[in-house]
């Protein structure tokens, strides 16, 4: 298990390069099972996730060529579809989150898609009845084996339907998307998540010669097609490691340029951290956050104090929420923190709480933060990271604290945060990766 060392109180300066995005990367490297001609994607990140994927694909027979960095050509011509009901497969395939969303373009490519029951964090509940329901009413069947919690859908000939999704999941409505484009007739997907990276992967599959309609927009209308070509994509930049840049500035009172970010495509983003008094400018496309001794939170216009909360896009994403909670520690003003989506998301408050912050942790879902505005600087200690989010949210916490603190399985950064210890080196962060 992998440790950080970090040595809190540095004042940071300088730029940094957001990552592609993860999220994004995710979707549009399982779309390219969906043709047997070569497809390219740029600005892959270099993470853990993303590669357990792409290996995944390997095994299942994709050539993949590396064409530089963060650059890879990929061409499904010569699968191996046994492969996915192996003790190998099995193992890999349930490490790995991401890859529930192998089924439905290998479901409308070959007829049949399985998967075991994925990994990923310890947030919650985070069913998969969404994808499921979705392949059944293009006409698939589906299997569940329950003592060896594997997944199949199985379906000769899919067929366009309407459909309302009982959620607006994003990995749901990807895989219902990859599903339906090669499907025979129109398919409405009503209560569609709309994040930018469902709209990234909407115009890759429209630019390999699909028929998709409605992007950005919670209704999509998809005209099936007989067959995908192949095509060059680049991944936006990862607007999850932009706020969480935002705040980590905020927290050490750091200035940092925040490069090349797609400002356009971050939504309410910017606005959320100004809420909470975060200085930000747009200067081109980059966003620079100067050096700040206090932020302060608005009230709401009664005096009321704000609740920021989890939302489908275009409200806040509920990724950022551990970053907003931290941000508030060092706060003038409190703020409550609503995580409507997963509920056990809010439960690493406690080792904020160890290293000073006022937090009341309401219920599972919600947390109440009360701002100690740097008055008093967090307290370093000894930390292990559950999850991605709240790894980095605790990351930030010791890059602000005073003194020498630790954190344990960083491998759940790793997850989600490309040569992380590295790229804060590079702007002053005193930090040491041990094994």
């Amino acid at each position: 298990m992998g440790t950080f060392q970090i040595t809190g109180g540095k004042k940071l300066k300088g730029n940094i390069i957001p990552q592609g995005a993860k999220n994004e990367a995710l979707q549009v490297i399982c779309a390219v099972l969906l043709t047997d001609e070569k497809v390219t994607i740029s600005n892959i990140p270099d993470i853990r996730d993303v590669n357990k994927l792409i290996d995944l694909l390997a095994d299942l027979g994709v050539s993949i060529q590396r064409q530089g960095p963060g650059s890879y050509s990929f061409k499904a011509d010569d699968l191996n579809l046994d492969y996915m009901t192996s003790p190998e497969f099995k193992e890999k395939g349930g490490a790995l989150r991401g890859s529930i969303m192998i089924v439905g373009p290998l479901l409308a490519r070959f007829g049949k898609g399985f998967i075991p029951k994925p990994g990923g964090d310890k947030i919650g509940r985070r069913r998969l009845d969404t994808h499921f329901i979705g392949f059944q009413k293009l006409g698939a069947k589906f299997r569940y084996n329950q003592d060896e919690s594997f997944y199949g859908v199985e379906g000769k000939k899919l067929k366009g339907a309407d459909m309302l999704l009982d959620e607006a999941s994003v990995t749901g409505t990807a895989n219902i998307i990859m599903a339906a484009v090669l499907a025979e007739g129109t398919t409405t997907i009503y209560n569609a998540a709309c994040e930018p990276y469902i709209q990234q992967l909407c115009k890759m599959l429209n630019s390999m010669g699909a028929n998709i309609k409605g992007i950005s927009s919670n209704l999509l209308t998809i005209e099936g097609v007989k067959e995908l070509g192949g095509c060059e994509h680049r991944i936006l930049p990862d607007m999850i490691e932009i706020g969480s840049w935002i705040g980590m500035a905020a927290m050490t009172g750091s200035e940092i340029t925040i490069k090349d970010v797609c400002y356009d495509e971050l939504g309410v983003i910017p606005t959320m951290f100004r809420k909470m008094g975060i200085k930000l400018e747009r200067v081109g496309d980059d966003i620079h956050i100067p050096a700040q001794d206090h932020y302060e939170i608005e009230n709401y216009i009664d005096g009321s104090i704000l609740t920021i909360a989890d939302a489908p896009w275009p409200g806040f994403t509920p990724d950022l929420l551990s970053i907003a909670l931290v941000v508030a520690t060092q706060a003038r003003g409190s703020v409550l923190i609503h995580q409507k989506m997963f509920e056990s998301r809010l439960f690493f408050v406690d080792k904020l709480i160890d290293m000073g912050a006022q937090i009341i942790l309401c219920d599972p879902h919600r947390a109440t933060v009360i701002g100690i505005d740097k008055q008093v600087p967090l307290k370093a200690t000894t930390m292990t990271s559950p999850d991605i989010r709240a790894g980095i949210s605790l990351l930030i916490a010791a890059l602000s604290a005073d003194g020498v603190s630790t954190i344990h399985n960083i491998e759940q950064i790793d997850r989600g945060y490309q040569n992380i210890d590295e790229r804060l080196r590079a702007i002053g962060a005193e930090i040491v990766r041990l094994d």
